[in-house]
């Protein structure tokens, strides 16, 4: 008996594993809704949800702001701008996460980057928590691109109050942020987008925006939770959360930034918005910069063009203005300077 019971111990032990899945970063992708989900046959660890990052002492802030309306658990960081002019009117910058409209906050490292680097030359940033699909079948699109849109009312209902320019308002984000951005520079009211909450009479346009390698053309991407359908189920849902569809002759100015080694939004992304973007009469060069000189040399060129698409060599998915080739790696070139450029030619007023 003493035996049978040592030899079932030891299976026990020998079946369980050694690390868990849970304890490992989640993989950023875009809301694949086909994967097959595994049934659970095991009761697995849940490991607690890391605290957000802190904003730098540094940086004048506010911390989880109520910008939506009712009773609305996503709030917004607010970075106030340094080294503004006096009597100057700040711009304002909305930055979306990423997280494939599943997961993400809006106090992660690369939302901490642009948001520090914009105050620091003179923006309000507004980094934005919006609806995310937390179970299946839950349907959160177009919750997510209208919640942004709340954020540029907000700005705009608040500019006294911080001293900004309500008619210098742009938008930057990453991955599914990406889309958000582009979403939020290229719709008009007529796109369907404008109608939600009580503040419709509140312009939700920006000036411009800038997309780091989001997935635009969903008609060409692969399946998504956030519309609890496959594309083949609805392709119009696809064809509506796609920027691609708003082009028009005369669209706003948009920035898109993407490297060739991205394996989750593959770098055809862009360049269908890009040519979209040519057919309908707006010019938009496409550049490669391989290093930190070509990123300086193309400062002063790029401040004249209202739409390009800068390529990165290698980069993969998700980096910030301060680009590595891989996670915690070295940082090979940083296009701070480079953006802010571009931002600061449509976004702040013009010195003579």
């Amino acid at each position: 008996m003493k035996s049978i019971l040592l030899f079932g111990l030891y299976a026990l032990l020998v079946t369980q594993p050694l690390w868990s899945a849970a304890d490992e970063e989640p993989a950023e992708d875009m809301g694949d809704v086909s994967a097959p989900v595994p049934e659970k046959t095991t009761t697995k660890k849940v490991k607690a949800p890391k605290p957000p990052l802190e904003i730098p002492a540094d940086i004048p802030h506010e911390e989880d702001v109520s910008y939506l309306e009712g009773d609305r658990k996503e709030k917004a960081d607010l970075y106030l701008p340094m080294n503004l002019p006096e009597g100057q009117k700040a711009p304002a910058l909305i930055v979306i996460h990423g997280g494939g409209f599943n997961d993400g906050d809006k106090r992660k490292y690369r939302e901490l980057n642009f948001c520090t680097n914009a105050a620091k030359r003179g923006y309000l940033a507004m980094s934005i928590n919006y609806k995310l699909r937390k179970s299946q079948g839950q349907v959160t699109w177009p919750q997510n691109i209208q919640d942004a849109k709340e954020a540029v009312r907000w700005l705009k209902l608040n500019a006294d109050r911080y001293k900004i320019d309500p008619e210098r308002i742009g938008a930057m984000g990453g991955s599914a942020g990406g889309n958000v951005a582009a979403m939020l520079t290229l719709t008009r009211p007529e796109d369907g987008f404008d109608n939600a909450g009580s503040r419709t009479n509140i312009p939700a346009q920006l000036v411009c925006g800038v997309d780091f390698y989001g997935a635009v053309d969903l008609m060409t991407y692969h399946d998504m939770k956030m519309f609890a359908k496959t594309r083949e189920e609805a392709p119009e849902l696809y064809r509506k959360g796609s920027p691609t569809s708003y082009v028009r002759e005369k669209s706003p100015p948009l920035l898109m930034i993407h490297g060739t080694g991205d394996e989750t939004v593959k770098v055809e992304q862009s360049q269908v918005l890009r040519a979209k973007l040519e057919a309908a009469g707006n010019a938009c060069p496409e550049y490669t910069i391989n290093n930190q000189d070509e990123v300086d040399a193309l400062k002063g060129k790029l401040k004249g063009n209202r739409h390009a698409l800068l390529l990165i060599p290698k980069a993969p998915h998700t980096f910030d203005l301060a680009v590595s080739m891989k996670k915690d790696g070295p940082v090979m070139m940083d296009i701070t300077d480079l953006v802010f450029a571009w931002l600061d030619q449509h976004l702040k007023p013009k010195t003579k």
